[in-house]
């Protein structure tokens, strides 16, 4: 079955709305590797990510009920729970996870933002076109996160490695059916993914031996309150209104070429992170592939 055509692919500037959404995820999504950092420096990391989307998904759900939406059907629900697994538990979960292992922030930036690749690819497969233009800013973005990230490597723990590996596949296939799987209305389908993530972070937290030994300091704990107010509630759910408002492929997932520049100069600020001299070539390079997503019209 094809995938409907995409409401921007003609020509015409971006619509504002859709812009305010990539802006707060430009922003708020590059912020969240360093406050995850910040979080699992004490915090085991998928009791956090349960705490994280648990309390999230709760607080859009009642907000939700309170405005006079609907409970979800079954298949809804059954929709929204498999993809949000896909999303969050195999996607941000395995970031956690990685980072937990020691993995840079920016590092885990830079090998997240392979996910726009896979994305792509998963639609061309499923019979959804891409623009000319979007393929060059694709192959672009990926050459300046490389250029971002040149002289960093993950030898040194492969299972870091593996973990950003799987991550953003996750994260695209559960983008591309969420496409197709019967969802959740508006805000209820995000508070249904976080709510299924939530629970499921419990056991598999419980299971890897975790365990919060006593009350952290103040900073795991702002951190953590950040990525439940910005990243999750206001990031996730613009990720979401951008998934149903059925966005190119390439817009979609152009947060992820700038989530690395974000990440590397707050990791660099605030952690430390040592930015390489090509780093800042890398930005520039980053810059012009979403310059290229971004430029309206072209053959498709």
């Amino acid at each position: 079955m094809r995938l409907r055509a995409l409401r921007d692919s003609k020509l015409g500037p971006v619509p504002f709305d859709v812009a305010a959404a990539l802006l707060v995820l430009y922003v708020v999504w590059g912020s969240t590797y360093l406050a995850i950092r910040f979080a699992v420096a004490e915090l085991p990391p998928y009791l956090m990510l349960a705490a994280r989307f648990g309390v999230a998904g709760g607080l859009l759900y009642a907000f939700m009920r309170a405005r006079g939406a609907r409970n979800p059907t079954a298949r809804q629900t059954l929709g929204s729970a498999a993809v949000g697994v896909l999303l969050l538990v195999g996607g941000m979960g395995s970031v956690g996870l990685a980072q937990s292992f020691g993995a840079p922030s920016g590092l885990a930036a830079v090998m997240v933002a392979t996910m726009p690749l896979w994305l792509t690819l998963i639609l061309t497969l499923g019979g959804e076109r891409s623009r000319a233009t979007d393929w060059l800013g694709l192959g672009v973005g990926l050459l300046g996160v490389l250029l971002l990230n040149l002289g960093s490597d993950l030898r040194s723990n492969p299972l870091a490695a593996l973990l950003l590996f799987v991550s953003p596949f996750s994260w695209a296939l559960g983008s591309a059916l969420s496409r197709r799987m019967p969802q959740a209305p508006g805000g209820m389908g995000s508070a249904v993914q976080m709510l299924t993530a939530g629970l499921l972070f419990v056991p598999l937290g419980l299971l890897r031996g975790e365990s919060v030994a006593g009350a952290p300091s103040l900073g795991p704990v702002l951190a953590l309150a950040y990525l439940v107010v910005f990243g999750s509630l206001i990031g996730f759910s613009a990720y979401v209104y951008l998934l149903n408002q059925r966005v190119r492929p390439a817009l979609l997932t152009s947060y992820a070429y700038v989530n690395p520049v974000v990440a590397v100069l707050l990791g660099a600020a605030f952690a430390g992170e040592r930015i390489a001299p090509l780093g800042l070539v890398g930005m520039a390079v980053v810059v012009l592939s979403v310059l290229l997503v971004l430029r309206p019209g072209g053959r498709r």
